[in-house]
């Protein structure tokens, strides 16, 4: 695409931010013009959401200056940011838990003094733009009841609505906002932006698809460890250009070893699931599910949140007991306990990071260990006479940070509140506590259940993380991958099933499908003939 020219509609210069001895932001100069989108891309970590939280108010930096159409915005104020026509959707969820869909929508929009609430006008708005857009939510749903991928397309329809209120924004920053979206609903969400590019809407687009960022951007900019290491046009940029620019080197894709499927580690015969959280709240039911996992294989779940792989992933966490049927761990019969699948050799990834993944105001040494927690042994290295080791837990958490290259820590160490981590070295650390929980074991663990475990990661750490499924699944280990990216499902998978309304389908070599077909089947358009043929 061709960018646009005429004088800039903001301007960030020489943008400094510094968290104790780190420095996030480091002199970053940026244009943005009307009409055009600059997409911003870096590693886990490497600034890009510390320089527009600067932009939106939420930081304040050190050093630079901003300014919107030519004025100066005040720093760390996000109202003069909104009323400079700055909108945003927000990576990590900036939702009122215990509202409804419709008053979150409205927070902010209505004066105080206004004697009564146009919510007639607010919902038919929303309800349109939803429509619009492919972002289906219903008005009344509690954000605490709705999935991770539900409350994503929530804060995307508050900065879409806001467009269209009298805030009228100017220019849209957009953080992640595709990360749980079906290839169609991508498809209609970028159709809609070129409208709005088209009328003047300026966008700053972070995402860690090169695709995407090649498709929609005019211009693309270059963080790394927090320096601008370049802005290119994106006609004359690459997917491979991009990620060496990204990382200050080439990423090698994940590769394979050939193998052959072992015998069953994980089967669930004839289970119903239903009152197990989010699910519950959308009377979504999974009947009749019948699925073996085995060892050296990698079985990948597809489907758009909400729609019943939560509750799966949540019964294979120990979280939740099937209300018919039964799960059953290398022949053994499982309770509803977590801790005994933990003991047992389970790996898990939960989807939601922060809510579930982490407890943010502890150390990420103790994040490292957490679930050990709940399972001391007298025999373990971390333990002695029932008490922890603090050297012993600490060593293993720098086992952990190194190996999975999680980044942060530089100012506190392994004292850092887990919270200060950007999203992408949160789910780094997850993985590395989940892949090398047991510092006894020799092995991989038998059985990883993977929930979006590559969300919000830069593409090193996601070759990384499906180089270690892959080298686990080599090694004996069985994984259920549940994912909504589908390049990344044909990427490691062995096997899919693809999972609406709470039906699984059979899961098939990945050689039985195609694109479209795992597409029109998460959107509820395949006939999920084979549920008949397997139940």
């Amino acid at each position: 695409m061709t960018g646009p020219a005429g004088p800039p509609v903001l301007r960030l210069q020489s943008i400094t931010k510094r968290f104790g001895s780190l420095v996030a932001n480091d002199a970053i100069s940026l244009d943005l013009h009307r009409g055009e989108v600059l997409a911003l891309l870096g590693e886990n970590g490497a600034g890009k959401s510390t320089l527009v939280s600067i932009l939106f108010g939420h930081y304040v930096a050190d050093e630079g200056r901003i300014e919107a159409f030519g004025q100066t915005l005040p720093p760390g104020d996000t109202r003069a940011a909104l009323a400079a026509g700055i909108g945003m959707v927000h990576q990590h969820f900036t939702l009122a838990d215990n509202l409804s869909v419709l008053d979150n929508v409205m927070l902010g929009t209505e004066p105080l003094w206004r004697p009564f609430s146009r919510r007639a006008a607010a919902r038919a708005t929303l309800v349109d733009t939803a429509q619009r857009f492919g972002l289906l939510v219903s008005p009344d749903a509690l954000i605490v009841d709705l999935s991770v991928g539900e409350r994503q397309r929530v804060e995307i329809l508050k900065a879409l609505v806001s467009v269209g209120t009298r805030r009228g924004a100017k220019i849209l920053i957009l953080d992640e906002p595709t990360a749980v979206l079906t290839p169609p609903e991508v498809v209609t969400l970028f159709d809609t932006l070129q409208q709005l590019i088209a009328q003047g809407l300026s966008i700053i687009f972070i995402s860690h698809k090169l695709d995407e960022v090649l498709r929609v951007s005019h211009r693309v900019a270059v963080l790394r460890g927090g320096k601008l290491v370049a802005t290119v046009a994106a006609r004359d940029a690459s997917k491979a250009s991009l990620a060496a620019l990204m990382v200050g080197r080439e990423v090698a894709p994940a590769t394979r070893t050939p193998r052959v499927a072992g015998e069953v580690v994980c089967a669930l015969h004839g289970v119903t699931v239903a009152g197990a959280g989010a699910v519950a709240a959308h009377g979504t039911r999974r009947d009749h599910v019948d699925l073996d996992l085995r060892a050296g294989e990698i079985v990948a779940i597809a489907g758009v949140a909400g729609n019943g792989q939560q509750a799966l992933a949540e019964l294979l966490f120990g979280m939740h007991a099937p209300d018919a049927g039964t799960v059953e761990l290398s022949g053994k019969r499982m309770r509803a306990r977590p801790q005994d699948w933990v003991r047992a050799g389970v790996a898990r990834i939960p989807e939601d990071r922060h809510a579930v993944g982490v407890v943010g105001e502890l150390p990420v040494w103790e994040n490292a260990v957490l679930e050990r927690y709940a399972t001391p042994s007298f025999a373990h290295p971390m333990w002695s006479g029932g008490v922890m080791k603090r050297a012993a837990a600490q060593a293993h958490a720098r086992t952990v940070i190194e190996r999975f290259d999680v980044r942060g820590t530089q100012s506190a160490g392994l004292a850092t509140p887990t919270r200060a981590l950007s999203g992408g070295n949160m789910q780094k650390l997850i993985l590395g506590r989940a892949l090398l929980g047991d510092p006894r074991a020799a092995a991989v663990p038998r059985l990883i259940v993977a929930d979006q475990p590559t969300w919000g990661l830069d593409i090193g750490a996601v070759a990384y993380v499906h180089q270690q499924l892959l080298d686990a699944c080599a090694q004996g280990a069985a994984v259920l991958l549940i994912s909504e990216d589908l390049d990344e499902i044909f990427a490691v998978a062995d096997r899919i099933a693809v999972i609406h309304a709470g039906r699984l389908t059979v899961a098939k070599p990945v050689a039985d499908w195609t694109l479209a077909a795992i597409g029109l089947a998460m959107a509820g358009e395949h006939p999920l003939k084979d549920l008949a043929d397997a139940h």
